[in-house]
């Protein structure tokens, strides 16, 4: 479980492992402005207890990965999605099952699509159809308070003060809890850890919503051959269940499991036990075999 930094192609990349590397490799791809540390620790350790290799990631501009100036990505949308795969080149994996959220489950999808045979299974959590359809899907939009945080976001902190900046972090999440409430205490801990070990969180707050994406206008969900699974929120503000719904009923023969009370988030601790266990029987048989604790 120690944090190791690869460089390719001039980029650094930070990733952490849990479990054994013999085990099926387990990849989870954060959302939008997320670093790794949202996969909480006791999550990844739970899926390595069922007898995964559990691999979390900093995207470009989050945690210990590379970092370009605030407003000025140097990187496109693509580059996003490429990572992944040149960080499986680095771990040795040919074909991973891939856990995606929000942003990263539009990042699933397009390797799903593009490269598939580098995905055994697909997991999409908390996310939207990343390609279009051959006729308008009429998804509902967000709750008017995720629509308000974009209308009127909140003012910047001054980023050189720590405390400032963990609060802040912590306000900008507050909006995407579903109903099981906002557990602020959980929040303001992950805030922390992220700010902490963060190279610049002005970038990391803005960059990847800077990114033009260019999704392939001929792709189609239909189009995706991994089997797949749907985890998604009852009450996510964000993309309400209806946008699960529609990669359940476009991806063919995916299966989709409501996470009662969750928002747009990582499955939160009440619900570790189901997601788990669904994400164990999705990428096989799900068995304990060691602890990690």
């Amino acid at each position: 479980m120690t944090e190791q930094i690869v460089t390719m192609d001039g980029t650094d990349l930070c990733f952490e492992t849990f479990g054994d590397p013999a085990d099926a490799t387990v990849l989870l791809i954060a959302g939008g402005a997320q670093s790794m540390v949202w996969w909480e620790t006791g999550f990844c350790l739970l899926l390595a207890a069922a007898g995964r290799h559990v691999v979390r990631y900093d995207h470009r501009d989050t945690g210990r990965s590379a970092c370009s100036p605030p407003g000025s990505p140097s990187y496109a949308a693509r580059d996003l999605v490429i990572d992944p795969l040149h960080l499986l080149d680095v771990l040795r994996v040919d074909r991973a099952h891939l856990v995606g959220l929000s942003l990263g489950g539009g990042i699933a999808q397009l390797l799903a699509l593009g490269h598939p045979g580098r995905v055994r299974t697909l997991c999409l959590a908390s996310t939207s159809p990343a390609v279009p359809a051959e006729r308008p899907r009429n998804l509902p939009p967000p709750d008017p308070r995720v629509r308000a945080a974009f209308s009127d976001p909140l003012p910047e902190p001054d980023w050189t003060d720590r405390d400032a900046v963990v609060a802040y972090r912590v306000e900008v999440e507050r909006p995407y809890a579903g109903s099981l409430g906002f557990d602020e205490a959980r929040c303001r801990r992950l805030a922390a850890e992220e700010v902490d070990r963060t190279r610049d969180m002005a970038a990391s707050m803005t960059n990847h919503f800077l990114l033009d994406e260019e999704p392939p206008t001929s792709a189609r969900l239909g189009q995706i051959t991994a089997p797949t699974l749907v985890l998604h929120g009852t009450t996510d503000p964000m993309f309400p269940l209806g946008h699960g719904e529609a990669l359940a009923a476009e991806i063919p023969a995916a299966q989709l499991v409501p996470l009662p009370g969750a928002g747009h988030q990582q499955p939160p601790p009440p619900l570790w036990e189901l997601a788990v266990g669904a994400i164990g029987e999705h990428t096989g048989e799900a068995r304990p075999r060691r602890s990690y604790r």
